[in-house]
């Protein structure tokens, strides 16, 4: 039984008691037109017809008739082909704004939800939980960005990870990319992008994840003295770290991945795109732009967070940093490497010096002592740049790319030269 059908039967129960009363002289038809909210004139037309054909009279005779103004059968037939074609398990929000727009539909985002609802290809939302107070979006873009990591078969028979910085006042994705696995040099280049197109920001909200922060069991409390990597370089530049202790508490990013992971895998399989190099640009050139206009809100106050970065070492920053010492041949162990340190015009060698390993998101390699990087690698192992040989000896190599030889020895004059 419909609303419709039960609201007529109320109705015609109130009229029918009216009626009694009126005819019983107990009320006048203005009064009795005005309990039942409608006017005299109305009350009139239904008690006649009540005198005529009975309880039939009060029927409503628009019930059961098309609308004059309804669309007609074939255009909502061929909306719904559309989806059933095409666009299949889309949400009805993407499919009206890409796919029913793209065909020529000019019908609202309620008329399409309701004829894919009736038509089964679309089932009804749940109905929401209690209420809860939201956070307000902080008042200044800048203010605080959040960063997380998203593992989904975003192609078919293919996990990748999806790295997303995305800013807390405007919901806006500054930085997003595929890759093969989350971790400390996906953060790094994350922040990176950030900074180089935005800028300096004050805060980064991110979950409990072993490259963010140290914790001594699963699910406690971070240990806000050991600094990872990313913690540190975040020190270093000056921005605060902040943990987040539920799912709740991260909502930006819940709400963020929960519609990439719906639209974006049907926006790379309409594209024809199955390699993650392809699935970077589109997700650059097309994706992230039409995301933004479409998501992204003006910030609840004018103006900005971002401070422009002005140095020049950013790389060097954001990137793994472990020391090591150089053992007898002037090499450094490295994740299983042997890097060697070619002759330098500085120093006569730098055996059994404390000398500091960087390794960058692109996996290339640097050695430095102190501020001055002495070499840098490929991420084999193999030189990037040689540096120039030591005044006054010939520092002999096998060729370009070959490891320096190393069979000189320092005279005693030079080890007291070099001693100052």
């Amino acid at each position: 039984m419909t609303r419709a059908t039960v609201l007529q039967e109320v109705r015609q129960m109130r009229f029918e008691e009216l009626y009694a009363r009126r005819q019983r002289r107990e009320i006048t038809m203005a009064e009795a037109a005005e309990m039942l909210g409608i006017t005299e004139r109305t009350f009139r037309r239904w008690k006649d017809r009540y005198e005529t054909e009975g309880a039939e009279g009060l029927q409503d005779r628009r019930l059961g008739r098309a609308s004059a103004r309804a669309v007609p059968v074939d255009e909502a037939r061929r909306m719904v082909t559309w989806y059933e074609t095409r666009y299949t398990g889309w949400t009805v929000k993407h499919f009206h704004e890409h796919g029913h727009a793209e065909h020529g539909g000019t019908r609202s985002y309620t008329w399409a939800k309701k004829m894919l609802q009736a038509a089964g290809h679309v089932a009804r939302a749940p109905r929401r939980g209690a209420h809860r107070k939201k956070r307000p979006r902080k008042p200044l873009p800048g203010m605080m960005l959040h960063q997380d990591g998203s593992t989904h078969e975003w192609v078919p028979g293919c996990q990748w990870d999806l790295i997303v910085t995305a800013d807390d006042a405007t919901t806006e994705i500054a930085s997003a990319f595929f890759g093969e696995e989350e971790g400390t040099l996906s953060s790094f280049r994350g922040l990176r992008e950030v900074i180089e197109t935005k800028g300096l920001f004050s805060s980064l909200y991110t979950d409990r994840g072993s490259h963010y922060w140290y914790t001594e069991e699963a699910g406690g409390r971070v240990d806000k003295t050991r600094l990872t990597q990313v913690h540190r370089a975040l020190q270093q530049l000056g921005i605060t770290l902040i943990p987040a202790y539920s799912p709740e508490a991260r909502g930006l990013s819940e709400r963020v991945f929960r519609t990439v992971q719906d639209r974006l895998p049907k926006e790379l399989a309409l594209a024809g795109i199955t390699e993650m190099a392809a699935a970077n640009r589109y997700l650059t050139e097309q994706f992230l732009p039409a995301y933004n206009r479409r998501f992204a809100v003006p910030a609840p106050e004018a103006g900005t967070a971002f401070v422009p970065w002005i140095g020049t070492n950013l790389a060097d920053i954001l990137c793994v940093q472990e020391e090591r010492v150089v053992a007898k041949d002037n090499t450094v162990r490295y994740q299983g490497l042997s890097l060697q340190i070619p002759q330098d015009p500085h120093r006569f060698h730098y055996v059994k010096v404390t000398v500091r390993v960087h390794e960058y998101p692109n996996s290339t390699l640097a050695v430095f002592h102190g501020p001055r990087c002495l070499a840098r690698y490929q991420p084999d192992g193999r030189l990037l740049e040689t540096g120039r040989a030591h005044p006054g000896r010939r520092g002999p190599t096998h060729g370009s790319g070959d490891r320096p030889i190393v069979d000189w020895k320092p005279t005693v004059r030079e080890e007291i030269r070099a001693r100052g």
